[in-house]
């Protein structure tokens, strides 16, 4: 429930900022300065589907994160990053007496997954991080994109009935998805900004846990889609480039 809300307020704050730049005529005007940064995050990764059908914030485990952002605009910067994480999941995932399912109890199967995602992503700031006269300087921003994914993966069981049907060796599946989510930034000083984000990712393809029906025995609930999910911290250096304005670019000896 709390995700379904989550993902509405993220379609309609995406909605009414995206159409905004359509009535804005300097959206994608020349700044005086152009900014790029280069960056690294911590934080946990975390999985919703078969083997844990719902999200709960204790199942993270680590993940790092590398990135390059550039603004395209006031409003507008693309970011490209590469995230990698590992973990385990089971259907003992939910301990507690509210998640004592059925089906998992009797598949009792446990997957290792090892990922590396690699995504391109545009963020739009709500506020004006760029401008050095804000003090403090600070924006939450929204962001969406597609990402590739390369997982390894290594499923197993506990239930001698489906041994046959689960165990497996460990597979090397490549996927689409598409992230999106929230953050905040702000700048520690001229050059160095620190950042929270929280984003989910929708599988083009539901079979990251790799359980699915097989040799027609319905291990799986059909309605249980995979996505994954990554919050974390970053610490980003900025790198300024001051703009040459135009009447001067073609001229030589102006600025010699």
């Amino acid at each position: 429930m709390i995700l379904k809300i989550f993902k509405q307020a993220l379609l309609i704050c995406a909605t009414l900022q995206i159409g905004s730049l359509f009535f804005s005529q300097s959206a994608f005007g020349q700044t005086p300065v152009t900014t790029s940064e280069i960056g690294f995050g911590i934080g946990g990764a975390n999985y919703k589907g078969e083997l844990s059908p719902n999200y709960r914030f204790l199942n993270n485990q680590p993940a790092i994160s590398l990135f390059y952002r550039r603004d395209i605009s006031s409003p507008i910067t693309a970011r490209g990053g590469l995230m990698l994480s590992h973990r385990i999941i089971d259907d003992n995932t939910f301990s507690d007496e509210a998640y004592d399912l059925p089906l998992h109890n009797w598949r009792q199967a446990e997957a290792r997954i090892s990922f590396a995602e690699l995504s391109l992503i545009g963020e739009y700031n709500f506020l004006d991080y760029y401008d050095l006269r804000q003090k403090p300087r600070v924006s939450p921003y929204f962001f969406a994109g597609v990402a590739g994914l390369i997982y390894n993966i290594k499923v197993s069981t506990e239930n001698p009935d489906l041994e046959e049907t689960l165990n497996k060796p460990f597979e090397t599946n490549v996927a689409v998805s598409i992230p999106f989510g929230v953050g905040v930034k702000y700048a520690l000083s001229k050059h160095w900004n620190l950042g929270l984000e929280f984003g989910a990712r929708k599988l083009i393809m539901d079979r990251l846990d790799n359980v699915m029906e097989i040799d027609g025995k319905r291990v799986a609930n059909p309605y249980d889609h995979d996505w994954y999910f990554y919050n974390g911290i970053s610490l980003s250096y900025t790198i300024y480039r001051v703009n040459c304005p135009p009447p001067y670019k073609n001229k030589t000896g102006i600025l010699d």
